[in-house]
Formats: C-alpha cells, structure tokens, sequence
C-alpha cells in the first residue's frame, strides 16, 4: 500500500504543481480577456435570476442551474479540503485558495457561456458541457471524446469516494459511528433515490444546501467575532506565508501556491468543468447570463465558505503543518490526520458538543447533493457517448459503481481516497484547461454582443448566426429556447413604447 501510495503522489505532483500556475493564468487571461466580467457584470446577476422561463422548453432556471451548481461545489473540498492545504503547505494556501477563487471566476463565465453556446437537445433536455464545446466549438471529435469518458470516469469511479469518506469520518467524530456503517448508510440510500427515482428527497436536501451553508458561514462569523482580537495576527499569518516572508512557514511558499490552487480547483472545480453541465440545463435568451451566474458561484464557494472554514482553523489552532517532505513545521494537535476533524475542532472551541455533530450534519447534506450531482454529470458525458438502449444500460452501470464506491471509500486510507480523487481532477482540468485557451476568442465575441445589447438598453438575445458561431443548433430554428421568447417579447414592448413616445 505504502508504494501505491507514493506512486498516486508523485503523479499527483507531476499533474498539479504545473496545473496550479496553468489554473491562475487562465483566470488571469481570462478576467484580463473580458475585461473582469465576474466583477464588472455582477450587478446584472439580480435580473437573471429573476428570470423563471424554465421548465417550458426543458430547461431549468438560472437560480435552479445555480442552486444545481452549488449542491456539487459547496462539499468536503469546503470543509476538509482547507484543512489539508494548509497541513501541507501552511497557512499561505488559504490566501492562494482565495486569488483562484477570484481569478476562477472569470474562467467559470468563460466555460459555462461555451457550455451554453453549444448545447443541444437529447430527449427533451438540454444538455451540453465539455465534450460538447469541443467538438462544435474546436472541431475536434476525438477530443472530445476523450473528454467525455475522463468525465465520467472521474465523477463516477474518482471523485464520489472523498464526499464518501469525509461523511464517515465526520460521523465517527461527532457520533462514534463506525465507518462502515456510514458507508452502508450513504450507499443506500444513494441507490434508493438514483435508482428508484425519489426525486422528492433530491429535491428537499438542494433547497437545504443553501440554508446549511448559510448557517455554516453564521457559526463560522460567530468564531471569528469570539475571536476577534487574533484577526489581525490570522490576516499577517495568511499574508506573509502567501509570500514566503514568514519565519515559519518561508520555505513552503511554493507548495502554498501549488496546494492552494489545487485545493480551490478541488473545491469550486473552475477550470475543471464541473458546473457546465449544469450550466447548459439553463433556459437562457443569452449564453453570457448563464456565465455570470456561474462567476457568483465560484464567489460563494471559495471565498466565502473556503475563507471562513481557514479563518477559523488558523485563529483557533486547530491545525498543524507537515511538509510533504515530512518535516514538521507547527503541531497544534499531535496525530491528528488533517480533514474535516480540524474544522469540528474549530467549531467545537466555541460550540462545545455541538460543533462536531453541526458539521457532520452539514458535510452528510453537502457531500450527499454532490453525490447526487456527480451521478448528473456522468450521465450527461454518457449522453454524448451513447443513445437509445446503450444510454439505458450505461446509466445503470454508472449508478451500480458509484454504489459500490460509496461503500468501499467508507472505510479505504484517507491519502488514497484523496489522491485518485486529484488525479481525476487533475486530468480532466488540463483537457478543459487547454481548449479553454483556444475558445477565448469565441467567448469574447459573445461576451461583446451581451454588452452591446445591454448598453442598448436591451434584454440580450442570442443569435448566432449573426455572430457567424456555427453549432449552436439549440439556438436556431424555429423553437429556440423559451427565455429568448420572452426576451423577444420585452424588447418589441420595449420598441412600441419608445415609438410612442417619440410619436408624442
């Protein structure tokens, strides 16, 4: 086990140490390329969710799409996931965790207006992501291909062991529950609702996620005010470590940039894709609304969430920091294995007896919606793979593993349960990651058309026929989708009443 394991680290380093500056200069390039758009068009995103043309035509909501988002963004990565950054690389990873949250921003505008732009109906639905934009949008079939089976090999084999595992390493801290039985627990449970259907509990715990979330940000304020006197020594801390310029923690500088990046993409996935598949399920009159609406998403997972669960960590001291190399820089709790416990410690300095169980609690709902969409996405790249019977029996397959993974990882080691997690992750972020790079050009010619309409004083509709896009069949034809009705509609009322009051 101990060469597996090594073997998954040195892969992992081969992937991520070079992917963490990849990630920032593409939300460099991108938020420099649309001229800040995740900051600039934020007013705007009020207005779009307000917007309820879904469901007419197949199509969600945008809030819907968003709150479908965030079920798989918001999880272990926001609670475990800063704890293990800052174990390895210092208290420096949480400010690189929230530049790329930032920067992240525009690169999740970028592929879910892409995801938009190409998406296409299957069966009723719309459907679009990856795979689909790089074969319209690139013209490269096989590579898109390839995509689509990375897609699913990771949100199906991969990435559902870390929600797994977390889930039971939270319930055996707060109730003492043996992790094979969470592990039974969750894979039952999954399987009675993504196989028998029972989209009322679906529905139920992705109207929770929210308010888990927000009550996870309240108590997480509540600590930092307790603690308010060590804001500024947290705030100096996060600083010069980020910079190499701490006595401590100087020499890591390096891994607080790799760590922090990796465990940003972990979380908000921007870069990776994750959130296109939800994008493209959207009923929108324009590809960049959607795009907007993701930037926000990427806001609240990392840094908001991300931030407090650091903050938290690092003023209570509830961490400590071991070098991949092995050296052992601060040791707050001897032995203790970094993850959700460092958080339930946290919150447990302030909430005695009700931190841990508020976590599990949250981490069981968060981790399980994302299970839940992990199942959405692999079906999606599976659409674009298959159709007819061969769909049929491939969603099955998916649903059967993804059974199976939520038990085993129940009870697997933790550095292998989170390794073949960022594998996954790390792989399809450079296939994402590249191509993003050559559709920059397409994205800001769609990002000018929604400015230019907005400026007009317009509810922007896509054409892009009249952009001179091609392969954006969902866009075209005689049924378009139901949210560029109503804008066509408000823009012609619009036109009247402007008429009128010129002819008055």
């Amino acid at each position: 086990m101990d060469e597996l394991l090594e073997l998954i680290g040195t892969i992992n380093t081969g992937i991520w140490n070079p992917m963490a500056y990849m990630a920032l200069g593409l939300g460099l390039l991108y938020t420099i390329w649309t001229g800040a758009v995740q900051i600039r068009r934020l007013p705007d995103l009020v207005t779009i969710l307000k917007e309820s043309s879904g469901g007419e035509d197949g199509g969600i909501s945008s809030f819907q799409a968003l709150a479908l988002t965030l079920s798989s963004r918001v999880g272990v990565g926001n609670i475990a996931g800063v704890a293990t950054a800052i174990a390895v690389a210092g208290p420096g990873a949480l400010f690189w965790m929230i530049v790329m949250g930032i920067l992240g921003g525009a690169t999740a505008f970028a592929e879910s207006t892409l995801a938009q732009v190409f998406k296409r109906k299957v069966d009723g639905e719309y459907r679009g992501g990856i795979p689909y934009y790089i074969e319209k949008g690139l013209g490269q079939k096989w590579l898109a291909v390839i995509a689509a089976v990375a897609t699913m090999i990771l949100y199906a084999v991969l990435a559902p062991g870390v929600q797994t595992f977390n889930i039971a390493n939270s319930a055996n801290v707060a109730f003492g529950a043996p992790e094979w039985v969470t592990g039974l627990i969750v894979a039952a449970l999954f399987g009675i609702i993504v196989i028998g259907g029972t989209k009322r509990i679906t529905a139920v715990a992705d109207k929770a996620v929210p308010f888990m979330a927000a009550g996870y940000i309240l108590l997480a304020i509540v600590v930092i005010c307790v603690n308010l006197d060590q804001v500024p020594a947290v705030l100096a801390l996060v600083f010069s470590s980020a910079f190499g310029v701490n006595e401590v923690f100087g020499g890591i500088i390096g891994a607080a940039i790799a760590w922090g990046v990796r465990r940003a993409v972990f979380s908000n996935v921007a870069g990776v894709g994750e959130g296109t598949y939800a994008s493209a399920a959207a009923s929108v009159s324009h590809p960049a609304k959607q795009g907007i609406v993701q930037a926000f998403s990427i806001y609240v997972d990392t840094v908001l969430v991300c931030t407090a669960t650091g903050v938290m960590i690092l003023m209570t001291d509830s961490y400590n920091v071991i070098t991949e190399a092995g050296r052992t820089l601060v040791e707050h709790l001897p032995g203790l294995e970094p993850g959700t416990e460092n958080t339930q410690i946290a919150l447990d300095s302030v909430f005695p007896g009700f931190g841990p169980v508020f976590v599990a609690l949250a981490l069981f709902l968060f981790a399980f919606t994302t299970l839940i969409a992990f199942n959405y996405i692999a079906t999606s790249a599976a659409a674009y793979l298959f159709d007819g019977k061969r769909l049929g029996v491939v969603k099955r397959l998916i649903q059967g593993v993804m059974i199976v993974i939520a038990f085993v990882s129940a009870v697997a080691p933790a550095d292998l349960i989170w390794g073949i997690g960022d594998i996954g992750y790390g792989s399809l972020g450079w296939i994402n990651m590249i191509c993003l790079v050559f559709l920059a050009p397409l994205v800001a010619k769609v990002l000018r058309d929604y400015t230019a309409q907005k400026r007009m004083g317009l509810d922007p509709v896509f054409d892009p026929t009249k952009l001179g896009i091609r392969g954006a069949t969902a866009w075209t034809g005689d049924n378009p989708p139901a949210a560029v009705l109503v804008a066509r509609r408000h823009n012609a009322a619009l036109a009247g009443e402007e008429a009128g009051t010129t002819q008055r």
